[in-house]
């Protein structure tokens, strides 16, 4: 029977199901058995990898991680009034009774899946009889709106928290885990409700093994709070670290060095996001004029509204390092894929460098302190 013309949303969870749009996440559910996995004996109950599609090909890379994981299927379609009409395949086999992960990814740019969508499979995955619900959602994308600094502004990131801590309790272990890499503001944490467990991991680790054959390496920050921030992950490989900070010069401001030396060092400068890069550039310029050999960066979150990614794209005339500070290219911009739709672009675009999740996934799942997961 064709889907009703009008009507809500619906969700339907059915063994099999009719595809009412030609929209819907790829692979199968074909996986080898689940047994023999590591840090355990004998046959482990089933992960089950869901996916909003700007994710499927990182679920892709997870499933091949163990053969434990197996990758579930949702088809994404509309009605024709726009409302989503979405479908959870083999339910019955795949949810329930099933320990359940989800790949989410709320931004707004370039994206084949709302919100409402993502949360919509969400919300509907502990009233399907799942044994444990994890949801990745890698990019908090309203971390930087957390506080309020005059009356009538709205600190969204609050509001995101609320409708993530209505996810419903799962019938075997209770709160679904929401995990989040480098969020804006680790106070956040407190931002949710008890009825889930907000899980903070960073990227950092897998930014260090991505520089970790290079040498005369320094460290910089964009400004102190990020020197607060991820400074201590730097502690083990004693690399130079370098703060800048904006002052105010006349009616400008500008960024200055004022902590380290950046003289003859391959320079990285290190933050947990990019938007606009102005501030980057700033750093850059700085630390150029300050004898820095090279300059590069790594944000785990590259974010660039509106295309802003192509100011660091090296131009002719700066593509062999020549010109002032301003002028002279990034070496190397590294970023992970927790912007899907936008790593996907970056990936083959100089002087960017994308480094994927999977590892930092597969980790986290591999040595959670809990029998849930290989236990």
């Amino acid at each position: 029977m064709d889907p009703p013309a009008e009507g809500p949303p619906t969700i339907r969870l059915q063994s099999e199901s009719r595809t009412p749009v030609d929209r819907s996440s790829s692979a199968s559910l074909g996986m080898p058995s689940p047994s023999g996995g590591p840090n355990s004996a004998g046959k482990q109950t089933q992960r089950v990898v869901f996916a909003c599609p700007e994710f499927e090909d990182l679920a892709d890379e997870l499933v091949t991680m163990n053969p434990c994981f197996v990758k579930g299927k949702i088809t994404w379609g509309r009605f024709e009034d726009g409302f989503p009409n979405i479908s959870v395949q083999d339910w019955h086999c795949h949810l329930r009774g099933k320990h359940v992960i989800f790949l989410a990814s709320f931004m707004l740019e370039h994206v084949k899946t709302s919100i409402f969508d993502q949360i919509s499979v969400i919300y509907s995955v502990p009233r399907s009889f799942a044994k444990s619900l994890t949801v990745f959602l890698p990019y908090f994308p309203t971390g930087t709106m957390e506080r309020v600094e005059k009356e009538g502004q709205i600190a969204t990131a609050k509001t995101l928290a609320r409708i993530l801590s209505a996810t419903p309790k799962c019938h075997g272990t209770g709160p679904a885990q929401w995990v989040f890499f480098d969020i804006h503001a680790l106070q956040q944490r407190f931002y949710f409700g008890d009825e889930i467990i907000p899980v903070l991991l960073t990227a950092i680790p897998l930014f260090k093994d991505a520089i970790a054959h290079q040498s005369d390496v320094a460290i910089a920050f964009p400004d102190e709070g990020a020197r607060k921030r991820f400074g201590r992950q730097f502690d083990d490989e004693h690399y130079e670290l370098i703060t800048c900070s904006k002052v105010r010069n006349g009616d400008k401001r500008m960024v200055k060095i004022t902590e380290g030396d950046p003289t003859g060092k391959n320079v990285y400068i290190v933050d947990d996001l990019v938007k606009t890069g102005g501030t980057l550039i700033q750093c850059k310029k700085a630390l150029f004029e300050a004898g820095a050999a090279s300059v590069s960066a790594f944000v785990t979150h590259g974010v660039f509204p509106q295309e802003s990614w192509k100011r660091f794209v090296p131009s002719a005339a700066t593509a062999g390092g020549g010109g002032n500070g301003e002028e002279k290219s990034f070496k190397d911009f590294f970023v992970t894929d927790s912007c899907p739709m936008m790593s996907k672009i970056l990936a083959s675009t100089p002087p960017f460098r994308v480094l994927s999740l999977a590892p930092a996934i597969y980790n986290f799942l591999k040595f959670e302190d809990s029998t849930k997961f290989f236990g």
